[in-house]
């Protein structure tokens, strides 16, 4: 098994010697080092910076022993050289200066060519892959589905009145922003692979918005071609959304490698809705890091003993890492899953 990660080996099903483990959101506010640089620059400075990128992605591999690294960075960096203008605001998140509501809103909307529009971040992914190496680096993207709702919506929506609006009422309007949406994915997703990323994950936060109705006639063709392109890269790639449970058949026919599952489900049920074909990843309730250790060990060794013998499962949670998580039981939650009985081990 040498020369292959843990990690990568699940994803795809081979044989492994213990059970996998990284987190969402763990480069973040939990971490002291994060939080003094968060002194010193806004966010999307840090996002645009080759050494905070490098630094901040690379500290969980070296602080906690996970067994792969995520980019730091956020889902809106690409819009950004394609003509939108955006900020991130603090318990805010992405707010759109001028949202996309009619054809000539998106009118002005450039392709984006990643690797001129954006050097620092591959020139972040190499040197975070040289410093990391063998533990692997997962690249990532938002879904063109999530990008588009803060696109129409002008950022954070609790209803997404007015993409499901766009997405009832001018259906030729919603499948171009797709179509350009899905077409930056795999620009971005494919610089990242060719710079050093050795598997990829799209995430489709807000996609639980949509019932299974509208998800396979508004989004499932997107995500199928967007994998379908993916596919040339050969590296392992994830599909992951909140919200979901209800949609978590048709994801599967995504084409994904591996489906990240959040906590409102247990991952025995998804198992056996979806067969061994696609890998699962999660799903240990974020806020379980916020308990006590004996809560959270105890809550995270029923996921264990759930997915026992699963060749193609990665611990992971069904969420970002909380704020307020303890840094310690995030390194001792390591340790757990790394020790827990596997067949491989």
């Amino acid at each position: 098994m040498s020369g292959t990660s843990r990690f990568i080996r699940a994803c795809r099903g081979e044989i492994h010697d213990a059970i996998p483990v990284w987190f969402m959101r763990q480069a973040g506010r939990y971490q002291p080092g994060y939080r003094r640089l968060r002194e010193q620059y806004s966010f999307l400075e840090m996002a645009h910076s080759e050494s905070v990128i490098t630094e901040v992605t690379s500290r969980p591999v070296e602080e906690l022993g996970v067994d792969a690294a995520i980019l730091f960075s956020d889902i809106m960096i690409p819009l950004g050289p394609m003509g939108i203008d955006f900020t991130i605001e603090e318990h805010k998140g992405p707010v759109i200066a001028r949202p996309i509501r009619t054809a000539k809103d998106l009118a002005p909307l450039r392709p984006l060519s990643a690797e001129e529009d954006l050097p620092e971040i591959f020139r972040s992914i190499e040197r975070i892959c040289a410093r990391i190496d063998p533990v692997p680096l997962i690249g990532f993207t938002g879904a063109p589905f999530t990008l588009a709702s803060y696109l129409v919506e002008g950022g954070a929506s609790k209803y997404y009145e007015h993409t499901k609006k766009m997405m009832w009422e001018q259906p030729d309007l919603w499948r171009e922003l797709m179509d350009r949406l899905a077409h930056t994915v795999v620009e971005h997703l494919g610089a990242q692979i060719r710079h050093g990323a050795r598997a990829v994950q799209i995430f489709d936060s807000w996609v639980g918005a949509l019932g299974v109705e509208d998800y396979e006639r508004c989004v499932l063709p997107t995500m199928q071609w967007i994998f379908d392109q993916l596919r040339m890269f050969d590296v392992p790639t994830i599909y992951f959304g909140t919200g979901t449970p209800a949609l978590l058949p048709s994801m599967k026919h995504t084409g994904a490698s591996v489906l990240g599952i959040d906590w409102r489900i247990p991952l025995a049920t998804v198992r056996k809705q979806l067969g061994y074909e696609v890998a699962l990843q999660g799903n240990l309730d974020p806020m379980a890091l916020l308990a006590s250790w004996p809560v959270t060990s105890s809550l995270a060794t029923h996921i264990l003993d759930m997915m026992a013998g699963d060749a193609r499962y990665i611990f992971n949670l069904g969420h970002g890492v909380p704020p307020g998580a303890n840094t310690q039981h995030l390194k001792q939650l390591v340790d757990l899953v790394h020790a827990y009985p596997y067949p491989g081990s």
